[in-house]
């Protein structure tokens, strides 16, 4: 009965994202979020809160990726992303607060709706969806290219502002679980 109940939700949010979306990236961002929780809801987890600092890197990987040739019809993309400290620089993150998040970019042409949210529910990110460990998100678009981000409660997955400088000895080290995690999602 729960298996039913998990796919008429799921195919009703797909419904309701067709007849409602609009290309606005804003608009494609909440409505993935409004997806992502309704997923969710139906495993039984909690639902993801906003974080803006999460949000503020999905951005800024989108906006590296938006020059990306997208080609893949599933949304899934392997594209390298340089700068990472940088990124993190700019929203005023260091790598001891983001260790365990998780960054999920997908390539979708023309961000289709329905394509959107099964390319984070029906794919190899749908593991990361259902890990209660995940309780912030961040999403970001440009183009044909989501980001969504995934945070934890915990001090090495909040991505809570740092203040102050961090080494880059500290950063190095910190910044290696990130970076092959990111890397782990793109490749399976």
């Amino acid at each position: 009965m729960a298996s039913h109940h998990s796919l008429f939700v799921f195919l009703l949010l797909n419904a309701i994202l067709l007849l409602s979306y609009s290309a606005k990236s804003d608009d494609a961002n909440d409505k993935l979020l409004q997806g992502i929780n309704a997923y969710r809801v139906s495993l039984n987890l909690s639902t993801l809160v906003v974080n803006k600092n999460a949000e503020c890197l999905a951005d800024q990987i989108s906006e590296q990726l938006k020059d990306q040739n997208c080609t893949n019809t599933t949304g899934t993309h392997t594209v390298p992303v340089g700068n990472y400290p940088k990124l993190l620089d700019h929203c005023h993150l260091n790598a001891t607060v983001t260790r365990d998040g998780t960054i999920m970019p997908a390539c979708i042409p023309d961000l289709v709706p329905g394509l959107v949210l099964t390319n984070f529910t029906r794919t190899k990110y749908t593991l990361y969806l259902n890990d209660s460990k995940y309780s912030g998100v961040g999403i970001a678009s440009e183009d044909n290219w989501i980001v969504t981000v995934l945070t934890t409660n915990t001090s090495t997955g909040s991505f809570e502002n740092t203040s102050g400088s961090v080494s880059i000895v500290g950063l190095h080290l910190h910044l290696l679980p990130l970076l092959l995690g990111f890397l782990v999602v793109l490749i399976s």
